[in-house]
């Protein structure tokens, strides 16, 4: 019953969003009394986003898989990169995610859904998902999801009720092209060179990771350099601040002093103009008794 239950819910799950619930229900009908009635009634419609990455799986199933590829090459890769590798393979992941969501609205639009913003950021956590996260990957080949994913990409995904059946983990959606009226065809042509091709990506990504550190590695040598000589300037600012401080308290020190046997002086002075200012009036005096005493002539 497994492989016939899996068969019907890869048929529906490959419906129109609208169509699916009415053509679940038919099916359930149709198969009232046997064994599968139950649980293709209970098989959940799935969300948009979740849809919308179903229909990429079966319209663009090649090229999905080489993503899915690429992804296990770097998901074995960055088990021994630094933290700067990781960052640079987390742009080139964001780069290719966000180039098949834009495909994956296209694909929508021309079966005449419209995918909003909010949308599209979900079904770019669950590509993204997939490329961190083996189970993740297998859920979204199946094209049963019913919910979007997301995931850290440290410790397993919990993926309890994200896809329509626990069987979908390992199987592999039939692929659906499009009506010809619809949309020219745009499926990937089948790669036989597909394997090294992926290997190939997965190379030339971690070598521009690693170019990239190398010249972050080498922006941080330098800056590293420019710290060192500012710090080595720096204490000698400071020991000539302090030499020019001991300098200013000394002369501090002198002026108080000086300043201290400037009011002493002035105090003499002020006592030796007094005396002075005495001696020349007694003079005067003196003189006038004397100019009195002469005789005349």
């Amino acid at each position: 019953m497994p492989d016939e239950l899996l068969a019907i819910a890869d048929e529906l799950y490959a419906l129109s969003l609208g169509d699916f619930t009415p053509a679940r229900d038919a099916r359930a009908k149709a198969l009232k009394g046997s064994d599968l009635a139950v649980p293709v009634k209970a098989l959940k419609k799935p969300s948009l986003a979740a849809w919308v990455v179903n229909l990429l799986v079966r319209r663009e199933g090649e090229q999905v898989d080489r993503i899915l590829e690429v992804g296990a090459s770097l998901r074995e890769a960055q088990a021994a990169m630094s933290g700067d590798d990781l960052r640079a393979l987390t742009r080139q992941r964001r780069q290719v995610t966000a180039a098949i969501t834009q495909q994956a609205r296209s694909l929508a639009s021309e079966a005449g859904v419209k995918v909003t913003s909010a949308v599209a950021d979900q079904v770019e956590a669950t590509l993204t998902a997939a490329m961190l996260d083996e189970r993740c990957s297998q859920a979204v080949r199946s094209g049963l999801l019913v919910t979007a994913l997301s995931t850290t990409g440290v410790g397993e995904t919990d993926l309890s009720g994200a896809v329509a059946l626990p069987e979908a983990l390992g199987f592999a959606a039939r692929p659906v092209e499009a009506a010809p009226e619809a949309r020219p065809d745009l499926r990937v042509v089948p790669d036989p060179e597909r394997d090294r091709k992926a290997r190939a990506a997965a190379e030339a990504a971690l070598a521009e990771a690693e170019q990239e550190v190398a010249d972050a590695q080498a922006a941080y040598d330098e800056a590293v350099g420019d710290v060192a000589e500012l710090e080595a300037r720096a204490l000698q600012v400071q020991s000539e601040i302090d030499e020019l401080k001991r300098r200013l308290a000394g002369l501090e020190a002198t002026y108080e002093k000086v300043d201290d046997e400037l009011g002493d002086a002035e105090d003499l002075r002020s006592d030796a103009q007094h005396a002075l200012d005495d001696a020349t009036s007694s003079r005067t005096a003196a003189a006038a008794v004397l100019h009195r005493l002469a005789p005349s002539e």
